[in-house]
């Protein structure tokens, strides 16, 4: 098959580019910017556009098929050409559904969680060597690509995003899947510029668990009021299998989980890391693999790329980054690495980095979500609210939005690059949430310092 990508150099994007060359299709594509690692990658597979930029001419009716990502808009030049040949246009989920429509797909959905669980998945099946068609969105350990797709594999594991598919599809990614088996992590308001009141976002995890197939299964954090409430109000005719936080301790900074066969080292921390696995598990016994080859292979898991990722470790101190960004993300995280390194002094850095995070109206949804640190810190950039042409937000309201007297607040790069070399971190956790770079710092700068 013929395919054109517009918009090639997306993180998923380009992946799913890379997965289809691999498979034998011709592959082409058009950006006006690519970044690393995307640029790089897709220059390796001999995919990167020759130039930048919209030609609609690149368009021709010897295509089968354009994947239309989401950073092309609603005029772009390529898209109206498609349209007036008549080509086949696919969001990038409908053409994976297209392409595992034939396969048992097993669906990962939540407002948080989903990567980890996801990529927890993925490392358990990798481990025993069961090959499986799949697409994640985060980098893992052992795995040359985000997306993988064959034509001989029988199951086909999916991050289901609940964000909207492309310019002309505004339906949420994981409404198009159409699940035999899918998971539930949790609901927690976010992008509040296409979902604007939390019932219209929590609807859109009704209309996800009411597209499971007749007869399928869904897995559900019981411990979540509203993916309860949606799991037991469904009239949709599966099966439902309910996880908690399985029991576990922490000592020496290590946390320990309780099996059938007694405590077990594991590599990731954090309660609702610890919930991640209980729902991984559930997935993949129903994928063939049984409890004790699970928690065999799981032992070894690190993470998933930005996901309470360790970048520097000393003696006394460790610094983590993350990609938390959303409130309960923030919470979340900051409370697992308290939990983790209780006689640590726990300094947890914030940039407040997307459209809903910067929102004034939304800042009060913070509130808390950083009380588990020693030391707190927020960073966001006036520059990045008037790009997004959102109201000006002020360092006191953000102080208010997080309840926090002892907020430290910086706006300027240099002056949160500072703060941080000045920093002693003797005996110390640091953590580093942000879905941006906080204005240009440099991570491996960062590991220097420890």
């Amino acid at each position: 098959m013929r395919i054109h990508f517009i918009a090639i150099g997306g993180s998923a994007m380009h992946n799913l580019a890379i997965a289809l060359h691999q498979k034998g299709y011709q592959v082409t594509g058009s950006d006006d910017t690519i970044f690393e690692p995307s640029k790089s990658r897709l220059q390796k597979h001999g995919l990167l556009p020759k130039e930048f930029g919209w030609f609609p001419e690149k368009i021709t009716s010897n295509l089968d098929a354009i994947i239309l990502g989401m950073h092309a808009k609603e005029d772009n030049a390529e898209l109206l050409r498609a349209k007036e040949l008549g080509i086949t246009i696919y969001s990038y989920p409908e053409f994976l559904y297209e392409q595992s429509k034939e396969k048992t797909r097993v669906v990962i959905g939540g407002s948080h969680g989903k990567t980890t669980i996801t990529s927890m998945i993925l490392h358990v099946l990798h481990y025993h060597d069961k090959e499986v068609d799949y697409m994640v969105g985060a980098q893992l350990e052992g795995f040359d690509t985000m997306v993988h797709l064959t034509e001989e594999n029988d199951f086909m594991v999916l991050e289901g995003d609940e964000y909207l598919s492309s310019a002309i599809d505004r339906r949420p990614k994981f409404h198009l899947y159409k699940p035999n088996i899918a998971l539930v992590s949790g609901i927690a308001w976010d992008h509040i510029n296409v979902f604007p009141t939390f019932d219209n976002y929590v609807d859109q995890f009704r209309i996800f668990i009411d597209s499971i197939v007749n007869g399928g299964a869904l897995v559900y954090n019981d411990e979540d009021e509203a993916v309860k409430k949606l799991a037991e109000s469904t009239q949709n005719p599966i099966r439902k299998f309910p996880y908690t936080i399985p029991e576990y301790t922490v000592e020496d900074d290590q946390t320990l989980l309780q099996t059938p066969e007694g405590e077990m080292p594991i590599e990731v921390f954090g309660a609702h890391n610890l919930s991640n696995l209980a729902g991984a598990k559930w997935i993949c016994q129903h994928m063939g693999i049984d409890e004790d080859e699970f928690y065999e292979a799981i032992a070894s898991f690190k993470g998933a790329s930005k996901r309470l990722e360790k970048i520097a470790e000393n003696s006394t101190s460790i610094a983590y980054k993350d990609f938390a960004h959303s409130p309960s993300k923030v919470s979340a995280t900051t409370r697992a690495v308290k939990d983790q390194y209780k006689d640590r002094k726990v300094i947890a850095c914030l940039e407040l980095h997307t459209y809903s995070s910067l929102n004034a109206e939304f800042l009060q949804e913070y509130r808390g979500a950083l009380d588990a640190a020693d030391e707190a810190v927020v960073f966001y950039s006036p520059h990045a609210v008037k790009i997004k042409q959102l109201e000006e937000v002020t360092a006191s309201q953000i102080e208010k939005a997080f309840d926090r007297n002892d907020l430290i607040i910086f706006t300027n790069p240099e002056e949160f690059q500072q703060y941080l070399k000045q920093q002693k971190f003797a005996n110390t956790a640091l953590v580093l949430m942000s879905s941006g770079n906080y204005g240009g710092l440099n991570f491996d700068e960062v590991k220097s310092w420890f």
